[in-house]
């Protein structure tokens, strides 16, 4: 029997985050493309400058009606139509509004990416916002309220808005809008706003995918090329300002077995030169099971199955004037409350005491740096970080420039870092709990004034 030798490997070559193929379309569609050989569903992100705080003042949530309206049907075909040539191009479509803009999701085989992007582009240039479609989204979103208030988790986010940020200020508020902004919400608001901030002269499509025999610029020109619409005015962005002086909000959930915790504040955006020693020194603290707030609250203590820092980009500006949200997250059982905050702060000032070991920071960036490969496997999730950085105002090679900061970063730049992301004194706690059983034990930790309001 002849065999086959064994096959060699071969020698292992750098990776770097891929850098994308910058264009325009004469609509004035700005067009990032990359070409990534293998992956034959393509992704594509579309990303519309209509901002939350572009919202009608008691409309918050507009924008995610219109959002979620672009696929419900153009001038040329019904809801149900739509769907259906969606299904036929095995294509996903998606669409959300967040606070820098509303992005549309796409992915759909390459071989049939022409069919599926003319279909975005019909939704983009004459979505059909009937009015029986509009009513029924913003029934579905009044019914996904309540769900969402009674989840301890996305009632202690949006306590932690309220509590960060004045009132006047979008980012204070729900993004999806309330029960009472949500019910204003009809056809002709969503319409309005559409008119008002969707065109292609501030809009940036991202394809990615295995382009091999594709003549993008002839399918870009045929599908989003046909969209037309004015240059638009700019819109002024107002400044983010927060109140993160240390304090304690319970929301009362009488009865409740656990207690939800979230920690935060405001930090910079990713503008910042901190940020990828804030992100390393972060991922030290609580990004991953090892890190040191799980090897006290979880291994040692055995108070919670997780807890988890982190930072999260709320808006970000070509100058730098953006915010992020600095967090710790997680929760514990209610007899517990007390002591796990106690042991949290703990951890908080033995690492302003002692500083992060050369070990930690070894790990971090083992993890963060060499998983990078894996994260990026699919055209997706190249997608979207691509995505990310045209939204946030930061140059096409921000992720690659990232990870080779995060090499450079050394143990006391990261220590510096996150003792500034989160002091102990100037942190606003969040717990949604059974106020009852918890406000004294964690009054008694004085880590700031304690006020207790309704679940």
């Amino acid at each position: 029997m002849d065999l086959h030798p064994r096959p060699q490997p071969g020698e292992a070559k750098p990776w770097a985050f891929p850098e994308p193929e910058r264009g325009a379309l004469p609509n004035g569609l700005t067009v990032l493309r990359c070409h990534r050989p293998g992956q034959q569903v393509v992704a594509v992100e579309v990303c519309l400058d209509a901002p939350l705080d572009a919202e009608p003042e008691g409309l918050d949530g507009v924008a995610t009606i219109m959002a979620r309206a672009l696929s419900e049907g153009t001038d040329k075909l019904s809801a149900e139509d739509f769907a259906a040539e969606l299904e036929r191009c095995g294509a996903t479509l998606d669409a959300h509004a967040d606070h820098p803009g509303v992005r549309v999701s796409l992915e759909v085989p390459v071989r049939r990416l022409r069919k599926a992007l003319g279909l975005v582009a019909d939704a983009l240039r004459a979505p059909a916002f009937a009015p029986g479609e509009v009513e029924r989204l913003v029934r579905n979103r009044l019914d996904e309220i309540p769900h969402e208030t009674a989840n301890p988790g996305r009632r202690a986010a949006k306590q932690l808005s309220k509590e960060l940020f004045p009132a006047s200020l979008r980012m204070s508020r729900p993004r999806q809008g309330t029960e009472e902004t949500v019910a204003r919400i009809d056809a002709a608001g969503v319409r309005a706003f559409y008119e008002a901030h969707v065109r292609p002269a501030t809009a940036t499509a991202v394809v990615v995918g295995d382009l091999t025999g594709v003549d993008v610029d002839q399918v870009l020109a045929e599908t989003l090329g046909a969209w037309t619409g004015d240059a638009g005015t700019p819109r002024p962005v107002p400044s983010v300002t927060a109140d993160d002086s240390g304090r304690v909000v319970i929301v009362d959930r009488p009865g409740a077995v656990q207690t939800q915790l979230l920690i935060g504040r405001v930090g910079p955006d990713r503008h910042d030169r901190v940020w990828p020693a804030q992100v390393l020194g972060t991922y030290c603290l609580g990004g991953t099971l090892t890190s040191r707030l799980d090897r006290v609250l979880r291994e040692e203590k055995g108070y919670t199955y997780g807890v988890r820092a982190f930072g999260q980009v709320l808006r970000s500006s070509a100058d730098g004037a953006g915010a992020s949200l600095l967090a710790i997250s997680g929760s514990v059982d209610t007899e517990s409350t007390g002591p796990a905050l106690d042991d949290l702060w703990k951890v908080l000032r033995t690492l302003a005491a002692e500083g992060l070991t050369d070990a930690e920071r070894d790990v971090a960036v083992q993890n963060l740096v060499g998983v990078a490969p894996l994260k990026y496997e699919t055209a997706a999730s190249v997608a979207g970080t691509l995505a990310d950085q045209v939204e946030q105002h930061l140059p096409d090679d921000f992720q690659a420039r990232m990870y080779a900061r995060l090499a450079e970063t050394g143990t006391v730049e990261a220590t510096a870092a996150v003792l500034a992301a989160f002091p102990g004194d100037r942190l606003v706690t969040v717990l949604v709990g059974d106020g009852a059983r918890i406000k004294e034990p964690v009054e008694a930790l004085g880590i700031g004034p304690v006020t207790v309001v309704k679940g």
